[in-house]
């Protein structure tokens, strides 16, 4: 399957895209693919195939943009993320 990426430049389409806060997330060699994949979407309410792709780009290039958005939301994700111990960053 194709991998997407994102540009931050992109225009928000309702994906919380363009705003200056965004939740990275790291590879790790201690989670599954399935078990980041259901965390990202519980995160975010991402899609199936979205949460995919983010995972699939985390695990190839060791980083991928979880989310981006509002600093509030992004925190909201990235402890969502964390309950799993996953890896992130929030950054501006």
């Amino acid at each position: 399957m194709p991998v997407q990426t994102v540009d931050d430049t992109e225009v928000d389409l309702g994906l919380g895209l363009g705003h200056p806060w965004k939740v990275l997330l790291y590879n790790d060699d201690w989670h599954s693919f399935d078990e980041v994949v259901f965390q990202v979407q519980k995160a975010t309410g991402y899609s199936l195939e979205r949460a995919e792709q983010i995972t699939h780009e985390a695990h190839a290039t060791g980083r991928a943009v979880a989310y981006a958005g509002e600093k509030e939301a992004c925190k909201r994700v990235a402890a969502v993320l964390r309950e799993i111990r996953l890896q992130v960053e929030i950054d501006e």
